[in-house]
């Protein structure tokens, strides 16, 4: 059995930086895509970062590129999200997902992947 999970969410100024971190176990295998997701109230799940190191891929949108980080330790399972210039639109729950359905190429994309964490939030406020 998969599971995920997301911690090291807060609430921070803007300006400022912030870790997040997703654990996971189970049979995650190193050829596995994963991919950080954010949702805020009212608004669709959108991919902010996804990953997969045995084929170098690393994919953000132009809404957080340059400013957040994507990286995965392998001996510690962990997946994390360097978040840095934090904006108030950034707030948001955010998510760790992993391994895309059969088929699925958009790696951005909350609809291709199969296992989900329970999300940590991200609250950007002075």
């Amino acid at each position: 059995m998969v599971r995920l999970v997301e911690s090291g969410g807060g609430s921070v100024q803007p300006g400022t930086s912030l870790r997040l971190s997703c654990t996971y176990s189970g049979y995650i295998y190193s050829s596995d895509h994963m991919a950080w997701f954010r949702q805020a109230p009212g608004k669709e799940r959108e991919g902010v970062a996804a990953i997969n190191t045995d084929d170098d891929h690393i994919a953000y949108p132009d809404s957080v590129k340059g400013r957040f980080t994507i990286s995965r330790d392998y001996p510690k399972n962990t997946l994390y999200l360097e978040m840095n210039s934090l904006k108030p639109e950034d707030t948001a729950m955010y998510y760790c997902a992993t391994r895309l359905y059969l088929g699925a190429r958009d790696t951005l994309s909350p609809r291709a992947y199969v296992y989900w964490g329970q999300g940590t939030q991200v609250t950007v406020s002075s």
